[in-house]
C-alpha cells in the first residue's frame, strides 16, 4: 500500500487545493480590512473558511486516496470530479459575498437560485465521491497502524458529511416555514463537529505516515494511532455535545 505521487491528475489537484486555500487567505486580507462583521450571512466568513477548508481536504483526498485499494482510472475520474466540484462550491459561495448576499438558503432572484441549487447539487457529489473512496478504504489492506488511520479517517469523515446535511435540513425545514432568519441563525450549529470531522482523513493518515517514517514497530504504531483515533473521536464528541447544547440553550 505504497502512496504514488506525480500523476497528472493528482498535480492538477494539488495545484488546485493550492488556488483553493490561497483564495481563503486572500480573503481573510479582505475580511480584516472590511467592516463587515465575522458572523452572519453577509460575512467575508465563508470564502474565507470555504476556502481554506475546501483546498486542504482536496488536497488530503488526493494524497489519502492514493494508499486507498481503488482502480486507477476509477481513482482519476473520481479526483478530478471532486476537484471540479470543490471549486464550484467556494466560487458560488465567493461570488454571493462579493454580491454581499447570503449564500445558503438564498432563492431571493433568479441567479441567487442557480448558486443555491448548484451548491446543494455539489453537495450530492460530494457525499457519492467521498462514499465511494470511503467504501474502498474499508476494503483496503495493509500495514495495520495506516489501515487504521484510513478507516477511521473516513469514518469520521462520513460523520462530518452527515453534520452537513443536517445542517442544511435544518436550513430548508426553517426557510419552507417563514423562519428566514433563524435559518440564518442557526441551521450553522453543527459547523464546528463538521469542520473537525471532515479533517481526521489528513490527520490520522498523516500520524500513520509519520510513525512509519519514523522507523517505529508496527506495534507500537498501531498503539499510537489507536490513541490518536480515541482522542479524535473524543474531540469530536464533545464539539458535537456543545454544538447540540448551544442549539438547545438558543
Amino acid at each position: 500500500m505504497k502512496a504514488r505521487l506525480g500523476r497528472p491528475i493528482e498535480i492538477a489537484c494539488y495545484a488546485t487545493g493550492a488556488a483553493l486555500v490561497l483564495s481563503g487567505l486572500a480573503h481573510l486580507v479582505v475580511a480584516a480590512a472590511s467592516p463587515r462583521p465575522w458572523l452572519g450571512p453577509l460575512s467575508w466568513r465563508k470564502p474565507v473558511t470555504f476556502g481554506l477548508s475546501f483546498g486542504t481536504t482536496l488536497i488530503a483526498i488526493t494524497w489519502v486516496s492514493s494508499y486507498v485499494r481503488i482502480g486507477g482510472r476509477l481513482r482519476a475520474a473520481l479526483l478530478g470530479v471532486f476537484a471540479a466540484d470543490c471549486m464550484v462550491e467556494v466560487a458560488g459561495i465567493t461570488v454571493q459575498a462579493w454580491r454581499h448576499v447570503p449564500s445558503h438558503f438564498n432563492t431571493e432572484s433568479g441567479f441567487d437560485s442557480v448558486i443555491a441549487f448548484s451548491l446543494a447539487a455539489g453537495g450530492v457529489v460530494l457525499i457519492g465521491v467521498l462514499g465511494t473512496l470511503s467504501a474502498a478504504a474499508f476494503r483496503t489492506q495493509g500495514p495495520a497502524a495506516m489501515r487504521l488511520a484510513l478507516r477511521a479517517g473516513f469514518a469520521l469523515l462520513l460523520a462530518g458529511l452527515a453534520a452537513g446535511v443536517a445542517m442544511i435540513a435544518r436550513g430548508e425545514l426553517l426557510i419552507n416555514t417563514g423562519h428566514r432568519q433563524a435559518a440564518y441563525d442557526s441551521a450553522g450549529f453543527l459547523k464546528w463537529f463538521h469542520a473537525v470531522t471532515l479533517h481526521a482523513v489528513l490527520v490520522l493518515p498523516v500520524l500513520a505516515w509519520w510513525l512509519a517514517r519514523a522507523g517505529r514497530s508496527e506495534a507500537d504504531s498501531v498503539r499510537v494511532v489507536r490513541l490518536g483515533v480515541a482522542g479524535y473521536v473524543t474531540a469530536a464528541a464533545l464539539t458535537l455535545i456543545v454544538s447540540l447544547v448551544a442549539l438547545a440553550i438558543h
